[in-house]
């Protein structure tokens, strides 16, 4: 009898884990090995660029790789990023189906239509991709690689316990989390990132397991790198005047239209780059090498783009750059990261974004302070403020972005500058875009998430699963499936309720056939009909259910 309750007891607890998950200390505490387990990943992932970078280009410090690129030879700096993009083409050729790295809008994807899951075979090579892009002269961020790693450490754990839906996007949440915190030394970013960003919800019942992955993937960072700071500001920030905080509004809206042109010329330049290589009859696996090319030719005259960019943000913040260079530089960086992504090169946006904020900033101070010197602020004050509002727009992520910018530089007295030009430049990019760069990313693959679940939704029940078979109670009259496929009025068994509620719409009819092919000039083979009210009754449960994980 004790045997039984013993067993009784833990088949309770097991069910408690796997749907009640993240009201429990239980799933607390697996909250917090993930964490550790994705903070580890960011830090691994992090050195290894380091190394990689200092041994390609022989130098020992890697935050002043753009200064040290400028004393190399010109050959040395144009062949580096070709060898660099030769790898990854033949990597993304052998190990995904598409050529295409995994990045933050998949780890989106999987958060809203997988159950918290993402792709592992792909996502292990889309990381030695960005690993090697970042370390050979590509021009984007470490962050965007960093995210998918620790959706795939989520997923593991998510496969390994069984764990349901829900639990699997909470477990997907703490891990981005903690491996935003642990690349920034950000926690409290980290944590309303994967709220904000990859779950897309503040609900009560992921909160505190976040909050806890997200502290461990700080623990990690700090462990190793102290309780220090990314950028260094010198002096003070602090607003001078209220009479110029007209000027942030404005600022805000010119970093929001930089925002919008950066999203805009990495589609692009992607399309471009996609109707070149059809043209030409180009190999996949040297679409990357191409791009290299190009990237090497701007580096041997502008080295800052080779990396993250790390020195060239730190100069903009303190002052350091003429209004010709920081134009100058805006517009190159762009250009280079333009490539990058068309080339299929791997990296994130968010770096980038953060570096060309900066820029822009710094450029709108020369400007503000040349016309109004007695009423303005330090120009460090600016390219703060810039650096969020242009990266906030690009990620469509007001609140961590901002939080981020205040923990990236320990300066939290500057809030009031940032928070408008934040507001203002997410308000104005999110009317001029699908809301932020993945999102427009997943509305190019036909991935409609931006609308929210009530568009997204009924991509995921297929007419298959829904319908009503032949033998079924119910089930609609055959010889009337019959006439209505002869009228060409039927359903794919493979559709999804997102193409089956419009055909409902326009016939007006109570049900359709649904019917299988064997090939494509075969007859099309009864399997059964969806009706119109299972559909709705299955969309409408769906919708239920999004409601109750969001706000519970």
């Amino acid at each position: 009898m004790q045997w039984r309750e013993t067993r009784a007891l833990c088949n309770r607890g097991w069910d408690t884990l796997r749907h009640k998950g993240p009201g429990q200390i239980t799933f607390w505490i697996i909250a917090l090995f993930v964490g550790a387990a994705a903070g580890f990943a960011a830090l691994l992932f992090r050195l290894a660029i380091q190394r990689l970078q200092a041994f390609v280009y022989g130098t020992e410090d890697v935050n002043l790789l753009h200064s040290f690129a400028q004393s190399l030879p010109w050959i040395y700096v144009l062949l580096v990023p070709v060898v660099g993009g030769a790898l990854v083409g033949l990597i993304l050729q052998k190990f995904t189906p598409d050529g295409r790295v995994r990045s933050v809008s998949d780890v989106i994807e999987g958060a809203a239509l997988n159950d918290g899951r993402v792709e592992k075979k792909a996502g292990i090579a889309s990381a030695l991709c960005s690993w090697i892009t970042l370390s050979t002269g590509g021009s984007t961020g470490r962050e965007g690689p960093v995210v998918h790693i620790a959706a795939m450490i989520a997923s593991w754990v998510s496969n390994l316990l069984r764990v349901d839906g829900i639990t699997g996007r909470d477990l997907l949440g703490c891990a981005v989390a903690a491996a935003v915190s642990a690349s920034f030394n950000a926690p409290i970013a980290g944590a309303l990132f994967g709220l904000e960003v990859v779950l897309r919800h503040f609900a009560l019942h992921a909160f505190a397991p976040i909050v806890v992955a997200s502290a461990a993937g700080t623990v990690i960072n700090r462990l190793y790198f102290g309780d220090v700071t990314e950028f260094v500001l010198p002096g003070t920030t602090t607003v001078q005047f209220y009479l110029e905080l007209p000027a942030f509004f404005l600022m805000g809206l010119v970093c929001g239209l930089v925002a919008v042109l950066m999203i805009k010329a990495l589609f692009w330049s992607d399309g471009v780059g996609t109707a070149i290589q059809k043209r030409l009859g180009l190999p996949h696996w040297l679409r990357p090498a191409v791009a290299g090319l190009m990237l090497g030719a701007i580096a041997i005259f502008y080295p800052h783009i080779i990396g993250v960019g790390y020195e060239t943000t730190s100069r903009a913040l303190s002052g350091q750059l003429t209004l010709s260079q920081a134009m100058i530089f805006a517009a190159v960086k762009v250009a280079a990261v333009s490539i990058t992504m068309a080339g299929r090169m791997g990296g994130g946006v968010f770096s980038p974004s953060l570096m060309l904020g900066a820029l822009t900033g710094l450029a709108f101070a020369h400007v503000a302070t040349g016309l109004f010197p007695e009423q303005s602020s330090v120009f460090t004050l600016y390219a703060l403020a810039g650096m969020g509002a242009v990266a906030a727009a690009v990620l469509g992520a007001p609140i961590s972005t901002t939080l981020i910018v205040f923990e990236l530089t320990g300066d939290w007295q500057t809030g009031l500058a940032v928070m408008i030009s934040v507001s203002m430049s997410t308000a104005l990019a999110s009317r001029l875009v699908h809301r932020s760069f993945f999102l427009s990313q997943l509305e190019r693959r036909n991935v409609h998430l931006a609308a929210g679940p009530q568009a997204y939704l009924l991509a995921m029940f297929r007419v298959q699963g829904v319908m009503r078979k032949p033998n079924d109670e119910g089930a609609a009259d055959e010889e009337a499936c019959l006439r209505m496929i002869e009228q060409g009025l039927f359903l794919n068994a493979q559709a999804t309720l997102e193409a089956a509620l419009p055909l409902f719409d326009k016939s007006g009819v109570a049900y359709l056939p649904v019917v299988t092919r064997k090939g494509p000039d075969d007859a099309p083979v009864l399997q059964g009909a969806l009706f119109h009210v299972d559909a709705l009754k299955a969309y409408n449960r769906a919708l239920a259910a999004t409601a109750a994980e969001e706000h519970s």
